[in-house]
């Protein structure tokens, strides 16, 4: 008789502690709650990227791990995104390495103009590099992804076809697109992405340098008539999560989020492509906006050339290994160009 007692007030007890063990998985442990910080807002592609990585996630941990998402600098900004998740303000966080080059020296050579044909490209070129070069201002954070945006392009309100109609031009920039512009001659403009639209109305700017999908994603092709068609610099994306955070974590889950380090590189490029078409097919469509060809492309092919080569002397000079990054580099956009044609 006792022990039937036993059994059934250790049932009991078992049932009460389920039904108050909330967050809980099917395999009863406690789930893993992560929290991940952008700057931008969600209908930018990076933030769709961090939204399909969410998504995989939880999925293969069958809900052991579940990630909070703040876009739009709401939890982070981009000059406190890496020193907030090593604070432990979020578990992950992401932004551009391009908005920083001084402390990101051969990531640096790889967002220069160069030969990428896309931001597929672009992206498993840059992965492949951190990969092999882990930056030293990330060695003490988990890197979860890296991608990058297809080139920047000159868009703007009047055509640009050559290098006297870029000169003294007003044009928005972002981080190492300073000194290449300078070089061309322009005269940039730093200033947020949200301020971009206002800066065209007033005439402060007369147009900015970015990638395309920007021309849909911020209506900024109801504002600018016209895109150079000349690549200049890549922005580099890394994802990094916070060594104790990453460290807490069962084996299964670092697993899971190695698996979809490359996944995601591959992933995101692939979309942003498919993005910049449409973009550029609803900004001709909606607001007649053109594309034009420069008539010295020579110049501006032999003035970046030299400023490239001027930046890894430097820069290998400081004791960097950048001259076989450089030659690294180009092997890997031969390669994946190919692949992507």
């Amino acid at each position: 008789m006792k022990r039937c007692l036993y059994l059934i007030l250790a049932v009991l007890v078992t049932s009460i502690l389920s039904a108050c063990g909330g967050g809980t998985t099917n395999a009863g442990e406690d789930t893993i709650k992560l929290t991940y910080a952008f700057f931008a807002p969600a209908n930018t592609f990076p933030a769709v990227q961090m939204e399909e990585w969410k998504k995989r996630l939880e999925e293969r941990t069958n809900g052991k791990v579940e990630v909070e998402l703040f876009h739009g600098g709401s939890l982070l900004e981009a000059n406190n995104m890496y020193d907030g998740v090593e604070s432990g303000t979020a578990d992950i966080g992401l932004t551009s390495t391009s908005y920083e080059p001084r402390r990101f020296p051969l990531l640096a050579i790889s967002d220069m103009p160069s030969i990428y044909n896309s931001a597929t490209s672009a992206s498993k070129v840059v992965h492949d590099l951190v990969k092999e070069y882990p930056p030293e201002a990330l060695e003490n954070f988990k890197i979860i992804t890296t991608f990058a945006t297809e080139p920047a392009y000159i868009q703007s309100k009047q055509p640009i076809t050559s290098l006297d109609e870029l000169k003294g031009q007003q044009l928005r920039i972002a981080g190492a697109l300073t000194p290449i512009m300078e070089e061309l001659g322009a005269a940039p403009v730093e200033m947020s992405q949200a301020e971009v639209p206002e800066a065209l109305q007033t005439g402060i700017v007369n147009g900015y340098v970015s990638s395309r999908e920007i021309l849909k994603d911020a209506k900024l092709a109801e504002m600018v008539n016209y895109t150079t068609d000349y690549p200049l610099a890549l922005n580099t994306f890394i994802a990094v999560m916070n060594k104790d955070t990453w460290d807490s974590l069962p084996d299964d889950v670092q697993q899971v989020i190695d698996e979809l380090n490359h996944e995601m590189t591959v992933f995101t490029g692939e979309y942003l492509d498919k993005h910049v078409q449409e973009s550029l097919e609803w900004s001709k469509e909606n607001h007649e906006h053109e594309i034009v060809e420069l008539s010295d492309r020579e110049k501006w092919d032999e003035k970046l050339e030299n400023m490239k080569m001027n930046y890894v002397e430097k820069v290998q000079n400081q004791g960097h290994p950048a001259k076989e990054y450089l030659e690294k580099m180009e092997n890997l956009i031969e390669k994946y160009n190919r692949e992507s044609e």
